[in-house]
């Protein structure tokens, strides 16, 4: 079962025309428009939908507010949507459209898809780096960029109330792979036919910043390297789009340097570059969830700046516990490894 990674994110905004301006700012490529739908297509042949909350076609949702209201996950064939798709109608109520996608619902109540996905491989060629006393690009500039131009949509994330059963469904009925554990605040996860570090990050509704309900938080689009992640960061600021709630800086878990802003879908969007690559030889890790959180970052939020942080960070050796299924299974600390 071998799912490749987000196919289409479906938005429901409440002003189609600012959404609209705020991802070609933000560099995505607007591939087609009318009154009810925007749909925007990067190079990857990913595709972000951005359509009226109160369009009909939009599933029901447990999420509150505006943002991603269904996510389209994309398979690489026929015969793997299809073994899919009949596992899944074996409990849910499953619907197909005349291309083949199937619309269900999570156990938890997260509007999801599945569709063939003729996934392109991009192209990039990224500067060598330079450090004291290894010249890595020797007579030579590191490339002007005007604008960021992101190739691929790397992840998406969800407020849930039960991060730990919202997991096991990923993994048990798509095949979702576990890639870190953050302590009582959330579980990031791969799909099995994606390297990328995760492209599904489930976080406590009662953790952090979050509201107490089940929200989209944000999503995250792939760009070069830090020069194109600041160059658009710099754009967008130009054109006076609001700084999110971390800023830019560099996370500890999946090594990935980062730029959010706060979107009129919604939620945040992110400039990401430079995150870890696993592939089924990794072995998850468990950690302190503001030790993994931060490495920098340019905006700490106020429940960051004085916490007192447990340098924790181990190998989960077995995985998630067979006889963890909820977070009521969780121990009072939250440790696993």
């Amino acid at each position: 079962m071998a799912i490749t990674g987000i196919e289409t994110l479906v938005y429901g905004v409440e002003n189609i025309n600012e959404c609209v301006a705020f991802f070609e700012d933000f560099g995505l490529n607007l591939k087609s428009r009318s009154e009810e739908c925007a749909q925007f297509q990067l190079a990857e042949g990913s595709k972000v939908e951005i359509r009226s909350i109160k369009d009909p076609s939009l599933p029901d949702s447990i999420l509150q507010g505006t943002g991603v209201r269904e996510v389209i996950w994309g398979v690489d064939s026929t015969e793997n949507l299809e073994a899919l798709v009949a596992s899944l109608k074996t409990d849910r109520d499953l619907r197909r459209d005349a291309d083949g996608t199937a619309h269900f619902k999570s156990d938890c109540g997260l509007p999801l898809g599945l569709r063939l996905y003729d996934k392109k491989k991009v192209l990039n060629c990224p500067d060598p780096l330079n450090a004291p006393g290894v010249a890595g690009r020797l007579n030579v500039s590191r490339k002007w960029r005007l604008r960021a131009r992101p190739k691929t949509i790397t992840h998406v994330v969800f407020a849930v109330e039960d991060f730990v059963a919202s997991h096991r469904f990923f993994e048990e009925r798509l095949g979702f792979r576990l890639s870190e554990y953050q302590i009582h605040l959330g579980i990031y996860m791969r799909c099995d036919g994606a390297s990328d570090h995760h492209n599904l990050f489930l976080l406590d509704m009662n953790s952090g910043s979050a509201p107490g309900y089940p929200i989209y938080h944000h999503a995250n689009f792939g760009v070069e390297d830090i020069d194109e992640l600041m160059v658009g960061t710099n754009h967008m600021k130009r054109r006076g789009w609001s700084v999110g709630g971390l800023g830019q800086g560099r996370h500890r878990i999946a090594s990935a340097l980062f730029s959010y802003f706060k979107s009129p879908t919604g939620g945040e969007v992110e400039y990401g570059s430079d995150s870890d690559y696993l592939d089924d030889n990794y072995v998850p890790r468990e950690w302190n969830a503001l030790f993994g959180l931060q490495s920098w970052m340019t905006e700490q939020p106020e429940w960051i700046k004085n916490a007192q942080i447990e340098w924790h960070a181990k190998h989960m050796t077995e995985g998630m516990p067979a006889h963890i299924r909820s977070i009521k299974d969780l121990p009072d600390d939250g440790k696993l490894a």
